[in-house]
């Protein structure tokens, strides 16, 4: 894992070295033949100021459980819009740690190159690991785009002034679509192909799915990998 910068940071500084990591990111496709892939999220009590984060690493083709890391700990940086992985990203990091396996290709609940400085939770999560993510969010941060089709599989480009940032993409018929991104050493057509190869029936892919439930505490299966950060 590289240690690209401290996580004790002010807002402008944040700021800051997101511009410059952004310049690091790779766009081009780096995902290989992946045999496991994981999911990212995490849950924030706001009551707490607390956060879970869960990473769940599932076989492929078969998405089958393999491993789940799971950490509980405080959150060291304020909410600020634009600025969530300087708020999420040591968690999940220290979740990523207690895995025995690596991941080939990581999901995440979040966005990639999808955000106003072009580093969201997902490339900044590659930059730091070296491994191919995509960002696959719930809602939109910036850029606007048309209405796919209903069909699974349709997008339309999310764009930002003269630039693709990402797609939205329609992975169920009759629900909204998600918001995929390139993260790191991927491309955006491989990231919608990844994305729905990981689909099976719901919204969400599989990894970020089981990554949700996890980080909730509500995934059945026993994770291999529990700790306190």
């Amino acid at each position: 894992m590289a240690k690209l910068h401290s996580w004790n940071v002010s807002i402008d500084r944040a700021r800051e070295i997101q511009v410059k990591l952004a310049g690091q990111v790779s766009r081009t496709d780096g995902v290989k033949s992946p045999r496991l892939i994981a999911g990212v999220d995490i849950s924030v009590n706001k009551v707490s100021g607390t956060g879970t984060a869960a990473v769940v690493v599932l076989s492929y083709p078969g998405l089958e459980l393999v491993e789940v890391g799971v950490v509980t700990g405080n959150l060291g940086f304020p909410y600020v819009p634009g600025l969530l992985s300087f708020r999420e990203a040591p968690l999940v990091l220290a979740a990523c740690e207690r895995l025995t396996v690596t991941p080939d290709l990581i999901l995440v609940d979040g966005q990639g190159i999808a955000h106003p400085r072009r580093l969201g939770l997902a490339s900044h999560l590659g930059l730091f690991l070296n491994v191919p993510t995509i960002g696959c969010a719930k809602s939109r941060l910036c850029g606007g785009h048309g209405e796919p089709g209903d069909e699974p599989g349709s997008y339309a480009e999310l764009v930002d002034g003269d630039e693709v940032i990402g797609a939205a993409l329609r992975t169920k018929s009759g629900t909204r679509p998600v918001y995929v991104s390139i993260g790191h050493k991927v491309d955006l057509s491989s990231a919608i192909r990844w994305v729905l190869a990981g689909c099976c029936g719901y919204r969400l892919p599989e990894p970020t799915r089981l990554a949700h439930l996890a980080a909730g505490g509500n995934l059945k299966q026993k994770a291999n990998s529990v700790a306190s950060f």
